[in-house]
């Protein structure tokens, strides 16, 4: 799949999930930046994709793009925000004979000119069959990742897939892997490799007979659709830090309230891309667990320290590269002014002193276990049996502020004096919000 294209259908996905059917075709095409055509093309492109993906037999056979987008609390967030990971970087005909040579060496020992024979044999017509050189680089390939394995022995080489480890595990030692798979996957960051495991497992169970309900035994998911997409920079961003290579892409900032910028190939529709063009050395990936975010910190030429939200990036390449001193020193001086940031905000720090209320009922006291998992290098003191305090200097009270209100009255602001009177303004304005419209209501 070529780059551009799926940098269009990470946004299109983006907003089908958030927004839902709230948009008609035209506001949707417009807030990408697209025509109307190419968001009916994009769509049938996806349900297409999303067919193909599916032709292995399973339960979710035949499920539409529509059920994927519907929340499911008792199911994680796939195959929706993952069958792109399947066909990334792939094209159309790569992907057809992976998808063979994997089927094949499911079950036998196979050598490359086996293969190669079976290509020949069930490739789509209209597809170029591949030569032996093709077919050994698929193997290469597959070998490197993890997915098949060379046999010891001469030439000419056997090869057959990597699923020793699930073969010899128990059914419930199978099960207890899934559980284990299954909870990690949907609490933890990055997780899209953990659910492309877990679908894996899956369908090992599956094939053993188990009903897919009895494989959901977890109630509790955590996933944001932001966070599973955005997941698709991050190889290439850690790649270019452990290189001390820049990174050139096209930023579409949030605020702008576009999506998406096509790029400029045909000189007859050339337009102003609605973008910024940046040259940036990418230093770290910070992910805000408030609003399921990921973040870039790089160093640009001009600016210095800059920061850039994950779902604005679109057409990353990888640029020149820097010394280890100069990656070094750009990291250290980052470091040094996100030192008290809550997240990545680089503000006046401000002391800030909050009172919390313990619950007033006996049993696990989870004001206070939260925000010691939470409060980062703030200090807790005691006040009394009923309350405690809790100190901290951060950069600017713009992140940390949501996290404290998100206490409600279990939390009572002292300082700052202006900081405080913030909150009582808030408070008193959404008293308002509940106010009797009729008095005899």
């Amino acid at each position: 799949m070529a780059r551009e294209s799926f940098d269009k259908e990470i946004q299109f996905l983006r907003m089908l999930a958030l927004a839902g059917g709230a948009y008609s075709r035209q506001q949707f095409a417009d807030r990408l930046g697209i025509s109307v055509h190419t968001y009916d093309k994009t769509l049938r492109y996806l349900k297409e994709m999303l067919s193909t993906l599916q032709q292995d037999g399973s339960q979710e056979h035949g499920t539409e793009l529509s059920e994927g987008l519907r929340y499911n609390y008792y199911e994680s967030a796939d195959p929706l925000l993952l069958f792109l990971f399947r066909a990334k970087s792939l094209k159309e005909t790569e992907s057809a004979r992976l998808t063979l040579l994997l089927t094949a060496l499911q079950t036998q020992e196979l050598t490359a000119k086996d293969l190669q024979d079976i290509c020949s044999e069930q490739l789509p017509a209209d597809f170029p069959l591949p030569d032996e050189k093709t077919v050994r680089g698929d193997l290469k390939y597959l070998v490197e990742v993890g997915v098949i394995v060379r046999l010891n022995g001469g030439r000419p080489y056997r090869y057959k897939a990597a699923n020793d480890l699930i073969d010899r595990l128990s059914d419930d030692e199978l099960l207890d892997l899934f559980d284990y798979v299954d909870v990690i996957a949907n609490t933890q960051v990055p997780s899209v490799q953990g659910y492309l495991l877990r679908a894996t497992l899956k369908k090992a169970l599956l094939k053993r007979g188990f009903d897919p309900e009895a494989t959901e035994i977890h109630r509790y998911k955590y996933h944001y659709h932001s966070r599973i997409l955005d997941e698709a920079h991050l190889y290439t961003i850690f790649r270019a830090i452990r290189q001390c290579r820049k990174l050139n892409f096209l930023y579409l900032s949030p605020k702008k309230g576009k999506n998406y910028a096509s790029q400029n190939t045909n000189p007859l529709f050339e337009r102003e891309s609605e973008g910024v063009a940046q040259s940036v050395l990418p230093l770290r990936v910070i992910y805000d667990h408030q609003y399921g975010r990921w973040y870039l910190i790089g160093h640009g030429p001009r600016l210095g320290l800059m920061k850039f939200r994950m779902e604005g990036l679109t057409q990353i390449e990888e640029g020149e590269s820097v010394s280890e001193e100069e990656f070094a020193d750009r990291l250290a001086s980052a470091q040094t002014q996100l030192q008290q940031s809550w997240v990545i905000d680089t503000l006046r720090p401000v002391k800030i002193i909050a009172r919390f209320f313990n619950p007033d009922r006996s049993g696990a006291n989870f004001v206070r276990e939260r925000v010691e998992a939470q409060g980062q290098w703030g200090s807790i003191t005691d006040e009394s049996d009923s309350t405690f305090l809790y100190e901290i200097t951060v950069n600017g009270i713009y992140e940390i502020k949501p996290w404290l209100r998100s206490f409600g009255s279990s939390c009572e602001v002292l300082e700052p004096a202006w900081l405080r009177q913030e909150f009582i303004a808030e408070w008193k304005e959404i008293r308002d919000y509940y106010e009797s419209v009729r008095e005899n209501l």
